[in-house]
């Protein structure tokens, strides 16, 4: 029963956005905390980079197959899955939840959870780490044109522009680069320390999401939308779970792969970063925008972790003998 209930971080996200409803910060208190928050995040994407060793990579990316699926479900499957949720009228759905629904479909897998739950699954862990860390990588070019591309469609203003990318690139990736670069130095230093970094991992995404809500309460968040409307995303978001880890599974199976590879398949195909995803929106969307854009995936988060928890529970409980 323990797993289904939510874990300290999920806590401290929902605090957060509490703490920024009754105090958000506004002012040369947000400019300064703005600016700590953009260092944490690319301390964040650093270490990200160090942890990563080359060995893990050149071993992973044999498996070509299984990322080219796991890139197609990613950012092919869940985008058009989240177009078909544009159906949904705005009486149901107001317009700027629907793109936060369509946002999170565009984002990148997660990095940590997904290898945690391949390991305790019994899947093929090399093949998680560089596929996962892969999404990552690729998912700050491919996010922000997929957002410029979708968005379009729909004739969004304040999505992709040349500047946002450029954001993305030197908060995200230029430190990752830099991880990689010293990785062979510091990478397994870091590694050693895992539970001492943690705090950077999910400090700086708490940061930004206290700031991501502050510009939204001000801006009247809260009154935009109901009870009914915040039911609504996390009915979609189970749904949309349900159809990926459904089609993950068949498509898996029906290609051929392995009961270790099926695995890795479910449950890096059908997570979604949030260290990636709320950062990203920081740096694309306006602050009039982001509340409503990172709520979506600050559910979705919560509720991917629970179902994961539990089929990756079974999937341990159960021997190897398909």
């Amino acid at each position: 029963m323990r797993r289904f209930l939510p874990d300290l971080f999920t806590i401290g996200l929902l605090l957060c956005v509490l703490l920024a409803s009754l105090f958000p910060a506004h002012g040369a208190f947000a400019h300064g905390f703005g600016i700590a928050t953009d260092c944490a995040i690319a301390l964040l994407f650093f270490l990200h980079g160090a942890r990563l060793s080359r060995e893990t990579v050149i071993a992973g990316l044999l498996h070509w197959r299984l990322h080219l699926l796991i890139l197609a479900i990613t950012f092919g499957v869940f985008p058009l899955l989240g177009l078909a949720i544009g159906l949904i009228p705005d009486s149901l759905l107001p317009h700027p939840l629907y793109l936060g629904i369509l946002y999170l479909c565009v984002l990148p897998s997660t990095v940590q959870s997904s290898i945690a739950f391949t390991s305790i699954a019994g899947g093929n862990i090399p093949a998680a780490i560089c596929s996962a860390s892969a999404s990552n990588i690729l998912g700050m070019f491919i996010t922000p044109l997929l957002v410029g591309l979708l968005f379009s469609l729909g004739q969004t203003a304040g999505g992709f522009s040349l500047d946002s990318l450029q954001t993305i690139l030197l908060q995200l990736l230029v430190p990752f680069i830099a991880g990689q670069l010293l990785q062979p130095w510091v990478g397994a230093w870091i590694r050693a320390r895992k539970k001492l970094l943690m705090p950077v991992d999910r400090g700086s995404i708490l940061m930004v999401v206290y700031l991501a809500f502050s510009h939204a309460v001000i801006e009247g968040v809260w009154h935009q939308f109901s009870l009914e409307n915040l039911a609504m995303i996390v009915l979609l978001d189970i749904l949309l779970l349900i159809c990926v880890l459904g089609l993950t599974l068949i498509g898996s199976r029906v290609l051929g792969f392995n009961r270790a590879d099926q695995i890795t398949i479910l449950f890096c195909g059908s997570k979604k970063s949030l260290v990636s995803g709320v950062p990203m929106a920081n740096a694309i969307f306006s602050s009039a925008m982001i509340g409503a854009v990172v709520l979506p995936i600050m559910l979705f988060h919560q509720i991917q972790l629970m179902a994961c928890a539990w089929i990756a529970a079974r999937y341990a409980a159960r021997p190897a003998a398909e």
